[in-house]
Protein backbone atom coordinates (compact mmCIF):
# COMPACT_ATOMS: atom_id res chain seq x y z
CA UNK A 1 0.00 0.00 0.00
CA UNK A 2 2.91 2.24 0.56
CA UNK A 3 3.90 1.93 -3.10
CA UNK A 4 0.67 2.79 -4.18
CA UNK A 5 0.54 5.61 -2.30
CA UNK A 6 4.21 6.98 -3.42
CA UNK A 7 3.18 5.91 -6.38
CA UNK A 8 0.12 8.33 -6.28
CA UNK A 9 1.63 10.99 -4.41
CA UNK A 10 4.00 11.25 -7.47
CA UNK A 11 0.81 11.07 -10.04
CA UNK A 12 -0.79 14.56 -8.05
CA UNK A 13 2.80 16.09 -8.19
CA UNK A 14 3.56 15.39 -12.22
CA UNK A 15 0.20 16.71 -12.90
CA UNK A 16 0.80 20.08 -11.16
CA UNK A 17 4.09 20.25 -12.91
CA UNK A 18 2.16 19.95 -16.07
CA UNK A 19 -0.53 22.85 -15.26
CA UNK A 20 2.55 24.65 -13.74
CA UNK A 21 4.08 24.32 -17.02
CA UNK A 22 1.45 24.40 -19.41
CA UNK A 23 -0.33 27.73 -17.83
CA UNK A 24 2.67 29.34 -16.25
CA UNK A 25 5.76 28.81 -17.85
CA UNK A 26 3.74 28.16 -21.22
CA UNK A 27 5.43 24.88 -21.95
CA UNK A 28 3.45 21.78 -21.92
CA UNK A 29 5.93 18.92 -20.17
CA UNK A 30 4.69 16.26 -22.84
CA UNK A 31 6.82 13.45 -20.52
CA UNK A 32 3.93 13.88 -18.17
CA UNK A 33 1.01 11.48 -19.73
CA UNK A 34 3.27 8.56 -20.42
CA UNK A 35 4.35 9.13 -16.71
CA UNK A 36 0.87 8.80 -15.64
CA UNK A 37 0.48 5.74 -17.55
CA UNK A 38 2.89 4.03 -15.65
CA UNK A 39 1.96 5.19 -12.47
CA UNK A 40 -1.47 4.27 -12.77
CA UNK A 41 -0.47 0.78 -13.98
CA UNK A 42 1.55 0.15 -10.63
CA UNK A 43 -1.39 1.92 -8.29
CA UNK A 44 -4.00 -0.23 -9.92
CA UNK A 45 -2.49 -3.21 -9.62
CA UNK A 46 -0.57 -2.74 -6.15
CA UNK A 47 -3.78 -1.97 -4.56
CA UNK A 48 -5.55 -4.72 -6.31
CA UNK A 49 -3.28 -7.09 -4.13
CA UNK A 50 -3.76 -5.14 -0.98
CA UNK A 51 -7.33 -5.84 -1.32
CA UNK A 52 -6.60 -9.66 -1.98
CA UNK A 53 -4.23 -9.81 0.86
CA UNK A 54 -6.59 -7.95 3.31
CA UNK A 55 -9.87 -9.07 1.81
CA UNK A 56 -11.45 -5.76 1.17
CA UNK A 57 -11.76 -6.79 -2.61
CA UNK A 58 -15.42 -7.07 -3.90
CA UNK A 59 -17.10 -10.49 -4.06
CA UNK A 60 -20.23 -11.53 -4.02
CA UNK A 61 -21.06 -13.28 -0.39
CA UNK A 62 -24.21 -13.85 -0.80
CA UNK A 63 -24.08 -17.99 -1.60
CA UNK A 64 -21.51 -18.53 0.73
CA UNK A 65 -23.31 -16.73 3.43
CA UNK A 66 -26.27 -18.40 3.34
CA UNK A 67 -24.89 -22.13 4.05
CA UNK A 68 -23.50 -23.35 7.11
CA UNK A 69 -20.61 -22.34 8.61
CA UNK A 70 -18.80 -26.15 7.29
CA UNK A 71 -19.74 -25.07 3.79
CA UNK A 72 -19.02 -21.53 4.00
CA UNK A 73 -15.46 -22.48 4.99
CA UNK A 74 -14.99 -25.11 1.80
CA UNK A 75 -16.21 -22.18 -0.44
CA UNK A 76 -14.06 -19.72 1.27
CA UNK A 77 -11.33 -22.46 1.00
CA UNK A 78 -12.02 -22.72 -3.04
CA UNK A 79 -11.58 -19.09 -3.41
CA UNK A 80 -8.61 -18.32 -1.92
CA UNK A 81 -7.25 -21.47 -4.34
CA UNK A 82 -8.78 -20.11 -7.60
CA UNK A 83 -7.47 -17.05 -6.73
CA UNK A 84 -3.94 -17.97 -5.70
CA UNK A 85 -4.08 -19.84 -9.42
CA UNK A 86 -5.16 -16.72 -11.26
CA UNK A 87 -2.36 -14.59 -9.38
CA UNK A 88 0.24 -17.50 -10.48
CA UNK A 89 -0.93 -17.66 -13.89
CA UNK A 90 -1.46 -13.44 -14.04
CA UNK A 91 2.41 -13.33 -12.94
CA UNK A 92 3.88 -15.64 -15.24
CA UNK A 93 1.99 -14.29 -18.39
CA UNK A 94 2.89 -10.68 -17.04
CA UNK A 95 6.81 -11.95 -16.96
CA UNK A 96 6.11 -13.62 -20.63
CA UNK A 97 5.21 -10.04 -21.24
CA UNK A 98 8.46 -8.10 -19.30
CA UNK A 99 10.56 -10.18 -21.49
CA UNK A 100 8.98 -9.27 -24.85
CA UNK A 101 8.96 -5.48 -24.17
CA UNK A 102 12.05 -5.30 -22.83
CA UNK A 103 13.81 -3.82 -26.18
CA UNK A 104 10.79 -2.08 -26.78
CA UNK A 105 10.51 2.10 -24.84
CA UNK A 106 8.01 3.93 -24.10
CA UNK A 107 7.75 6.97 -25.58
CA UNK A 108 9.19 10.49 -23.75
CA UNK A 109 10.67 8.44 -21.03
CA UNK A 110 12.54 6.01 -22.98
CA UNK A 111 12.33 3.29 -20.54
CA UNK A 112 11.71 -0.25 -21.64
CA UNK A 113 8.09 -0.83 -21.76
CA UNK A 114 8.67 -3.98 -19.39
CA UNK A 115 8.20 -1.67 -16.95
CA UNK A 116 4.80 -0.96 -17.58
CA UNK A 117 4.10 -4.94 -17.72
CA UNK A 118 6.22 -5.44 -14.23
CA UNK A 119 3.61 -3.73 -12.27
CA UNK A 120 0.90 -6.84 -13.57
CA UNK A 121 3.55 -9.21 -12.86
CA UNK A 122 4.06 -8.22 -9.34
CA UNK A 123 0.40 -7.65 -8.68
CA UNK A 124 0.36 -11.69 -9.61
CA UNK A 125 2.78 -12.55 -7.61
CA UNK A 126 1.38 -10.80 -4.33
CA UNK A 127 -2.19 -12.50 -5.38
CA UNK A 128 -0.33 -15.45 -4.97
CA UNK A 129 1.06 -15.08 -2.06
CA UNK A 130 -1.49 -13.43 -0.44
CA UNK A 131 -4.28 -16.04 -1.19
CA UNK A 132 -2.06 -19.20 -1.13
CA UNK A 133 -1.52 -18.25 2.22
CA UNK A 134 -4.60 -17.79 3.40
CA UNK A 135 -5.92 -20.98 1.70
CA UNK A 136 -3.01 -22.85 3.75
CA UNK A 137 -4.05 -20.75 6.91
CA UNK A 138 -7.59 -21.98 6.50
CA UNK A 139 -6.32 -25.61 5.39
CA UNK A 140 -4.55 -25.88 9.05
CA UNK A 141 -7.59 -23.95 11.22
CA UNK A 142 -9.79 -26.81 9.50
CA UNK A 143 -7.77 -29.41 9.97
CA UNK A 144 -7.19 -28.48 13.88
CA UNK A 145 -11.15 -27.28 14.03
CA UNK A 146 -10.30 -24.30 15.07
CA UNK A 147 -12.17 -21.04 13.74
CA UNK A 148 -10.19 -19.07 11.21
CA UNK A 149 -10.40 -15.06 11.50
CA UNK A 150 -10.53 -13.19 8.20
CA UNK A 151 -7.58 -10.94 9.74
CA UNK A 152 -5.69 -14.03 9.40
CA UNK A 153 -5.53 -14.70 13.23
CA UNK A 154 -5.74 -18.35 14.90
Amino acid sequence: MLAASLALIVLVATFGWLVFGRYVLNTTPTWVEQLALLLIAYITYLGAAVGIHENTHLGVTIFRDMFGWKVSMVLRLFIDFVLAAFGLVMMIASIELVIFGWDTLLPMLNIPESFRSLSAALCGGLVFVFAGLRAIFRVVCMVHRKPYNEKGVF
